[in-house]
């Protein structure tokens, strides 16, 4: 999951809907990782019962963009590809990456 705060480029994680989706992940067994540049791991812990990932895989079977920071605004095909398997899916909540993935199974709303 990319982006763990309530909004981009800040740090604030009161009122995050991310908490929501990764507890949703995690009761069908789901692995996963949270990243955020800006986020800190030990208030999400805390709040949240979860840290962030200590380095991105590079073999996710999907990445649900949930924040689009500043710093991934710039990421396309070669990044994912980077990070995601073949058939990965990219799950992009709010559109930022539409045109720019091609070579990856992509979904927005």
């Amino acid at each position: 999951v990319m982006g763990a705060t309530f909004k981009e480029n800040v740090s604030d994680i009161r009122n995050s809907k991310v908490a929501d989706v990764v507890k949703e992940l995690k009761e069908f067994y789901v692995n996963v990782d949270v990243v955020d540049p800006y986020a800190d791991s030990e208030e999400l812990a805390h709040e949240y019962g979860f840290g962030l990932a200590d380095k991105t895989a590079d073999d996710y079977d999907a990445v649900i963009v949930t924040v689009c920071h500043e710093p991934y605004a710039d990421y396309a095909d070669d990044y994912f590809s980077s990070i995601t398997k073949p058939n990965a899916l990219i799950a992009d909540l709010k559109g930022v990456y539409k045109g720019k993935i091609t070579n990856r199974n992509y979904w927005s709303f």
